[in-house]
């Protein structure tokens, strides 16, 4: 953004006194400043020792900068003024104890910026290629990285167990990722593929009892003209038959791990098959099934083929890249890599970023279509080079259905451990189904399109108090959710035969039958609504990731996911000063514009310095990412400039 300056006649000015530092506004408007590349030297004047830890020295200015600036240029810059750039050589004479660092005085020292030299690789030349860019002269002579491969699913469900939450995770799984997931594993972690096995069979047990001992044979169709499944008995080998019908779900795992050691593979396949009934129609079959590797990706597949490696852009809004360290403290970024690899997409991994990040750039206009500067930052941010084709996106979404419910139990799980029974959770329609949604923090939990997909939720959450928020919901919603037993209370209008009873206050009220409301809910209910609904508007309405895609289940990944970052960074910033809202958060730093600088190694985002990235620092929230799948491995790094 552009900081202030003082004109001179000529109409360019100086900041601060600080010569070669100046705008090019003409009549006395403000002109701009912007960093490329600087080094920081910290020099020292008298004495003999740099102290215990001299590299800790030189983090400790670099650290200290953005505030040292802004006490610099405080009375050029309002309060809430602009970031600032910085373009040209620079000295910063920084005096021990200020700002309350340093209790001890001291002389100066002296903090010199100088641009850093770059090497520059023309196109055509000898070692140029299509894709040459600057690099800077360290970087030169640094090795080319060896080839990057995500971690398989292994790896996950194996880091998922040593926490204790696999179970959990995968009681929250349709069948037919399970499945998937299954098959992925067979033959590379056959511990946790008896996991997944004795899931689908405590399953196919509790919903269908064991059959009497001379069973007569089930017809293949029932007189609906539906297809009947078959029962655990007829499903499951003749071995297994007898002892896995006298065992608990304690002893489910041990006993099919013992039946895959013994087995071909063929035989627990068409068990599985057996178990977890076909695909939807036109579903494609699922990986694994016809082989993987032992990483769980298809041989020769590399996740970084097409990425871009080199060069910088510049960005409207650096919001999707601010997602990338909410998203990794939950684990859900560790996730996404191994999730994509157990199915074989692991390579497609940029194009989850891709929607992740429309999710929270510019609206979409007429449903379906993006400005242009949208693509860029979307493309910047998956590391692709621009635009990525929309029918990548719904080749994409239709593909990933089986890994989507593991992303999005990995996010419940982690919301659900930090909720406090006695806060509330809201429910509100979007898009055909329910979202879930932490009251406290605004914190999205999960996505449903019936309210008995919610229950597994609201139980892990400690079964709180619900508020339904004004919204299309689902015909049932209320019946369903006073037969579970769940105490909500609600404003919207029930149906005929809904067990609701009416409440005495000033606007229509319902709450569960027998339940009884806390009257500080029915005050709070109207401001609830209204934070649902504009969440809705913004990240589900107004904003849309694979708008060509006829499956919204990965719209709902990725809502969730950046809704759950805009969440964590909104309470992080304002929890002490106003309550917590992923909207405003979305708002205050959407025009937030970054260079981007794709290296080796590292994927670099330079922000500019103000009040906007002075928040952002003391947060946490510009610290280092690692091993990012979609840019093949890279650490996302934020540094300011």
């Amino acid at each position: 953004m552009n900081a202030p300056t003082a004109p001179t006649a000529d109409g360019t000015g100086e900041i601060g006194g600080i010569g070669g530092i100046g705008g090019t506004g003409d009549g006395g408007e403000p002109g701009e400043i912007t960093v490329r590349r600087c080094t920081v030297t910290v020099v020292r004047r008298g004495g003999w020792s740099w102290g215990p830890e001299p590299r800790g020295l030189i983090r400790h200015v670099v650290a200290a900068l953005p505030e040292l600036l802004a006490d610099h240029f405080a009375e050029r810059l309002a309060a809430d003024g602009p970031d600032v750039e910085i373009t040209e050589p620079l000295t910063v004479t920084v005096r021990p104890g200020r700002s309350g660092r340093s209790t001890a005085g001291g002389p100066p020292v002296e903090v010199h910026f100088a641009a850093v030299p770059v090497v520059e690789h023309p196109v055509g030349e000898p070692g140029g290629d299509a894709e040459s860019f600057a690099r800077s002269f360290e970087d030169s002579f640094a090795a080319a990285p060896g080839p990057w491969t995500a971690p398989g699913a292994a790896a996950l469900f194996a880091e998922l167990a040593e926490r204790g939450e696999l179970d959990a995770l995968l009681a929250l799984l349709p069948d037919a990722s399970v499945r998937a997931y299954f098959l992925a594993l067979l033959g590379v972690d056959d511990t946790a593929a008896a996991r997944l096995l004795a899931e689908l069979v405590g399953r196919a047990l509790a919903a269908d009892p064991p059959p009497a001992p001379a069973p007569a044979p089930a017809p293949a169709h029932s007189p609906l003209g539906e297809a009947v499944r078959p029962g655990p008995a007829e499903a499951l080998p003749e071995r297994l038959r007898a002892a896995v019908a006298g065992a608990d779900a304690a002893e489910l795992p041990q006993l099919l791990a013992d039946f895959l050691a013994s087995a071909d593979r063929e035989e627990p396949v068409r068990l599985v098959r057996a178990l977890a009934g076909p695909y939807a129609p036109g579903a494609e079959e699922p990986p694994g099934a016809a082989g993987s590797t032992a990483a769980g990706t298809t041989a020769g597949a590399s996740p970084t083929a097409g990425a871009r490696t080199g060069g910088e852009v510049r960005v409207w809004s650096a919001l999707p890249f601010l997602l990338a360290g909410p998203l990794a403290r939950i684990g859900y970024l560790d996730a996404i890599g191994p999730a994509l690899a157990g199915i074989e997409l692991a390579e497609e991994a940029p194009l989850f970023a891709a929607a992740l990040a429309y999710k929270v750039l510019g609206e979409t206009t007429r449903g379906w279509r993006r400005a242009e500067r949208d693509t860029e930052a979307a493309a910047a941010f998956a590391g692709l080079p621009p635009p990525v084709a929309e029918e990548r996106l719904t080749d994409f979404a239709r593909q990933v259905g089986p890994a989507l419910p593991v992303l999005d139990g990995v996010l419940a799980l982690s919301v659900c451990r930090g909720h406090d029974p006695a806060d509330p959770l809201l429910i509100t329609g979007a898009d055909d189904g329910l979202l879930l949604v932490d009251a406290h923090g605004m914190f999205p939990i999960a996505w449903t399109s019936e309210a008995a997909g919610l229950l597994p939720y609201w139980e892990s959450c400690g079964r709180p108090p619900v508020l339904l928020c004004d919204g299309p919901l689902p015909p049932g919603t209320l019946r369903d959710l006073a037969s579970a037993g769940v105490p909500f209370l609600t404003g919207v209008r029930p149906l005929r035969g809904d067990p609701v009873a009416r409440l005495p206050w000033r606007t229509p009220l319902w709450a569960a039958e027998g339940a009884a409301p806390d009257p500080r809910l029915a005050a709070e209910l109207p401001a609830h609504a209204q934070r649902c609904a504009d969440l809705v508007t913004a990240v589900v309405t107004e904003r849309r990731a694979v708008p060509l895609a006829r499956d919204g289940g990965l719209e709902r990944t990725v809502t969730l996911a950046a809704a759950l970052g805009l969440s964590t960074i909104a309470w992080t910033l304002w929890r002490d000063r106003e309550r917590p809202d992923p909207v405003p958060a979305l708002r205050r730093f959407a025009d937030l514009e970054a260079t981007v600088r794709f290296e080796a190694t590292a994927v670099r985002v330079r922000v500019p310095m103000g009040r906007r990235h002075a928040d952002l620092r003391h947060g946490g929230l510009l610290a280092d990412v690692p091993d990012v799948a979609w840019l093949g491995g890279r650490t996302l790094t934020f540094s300011a400039g």
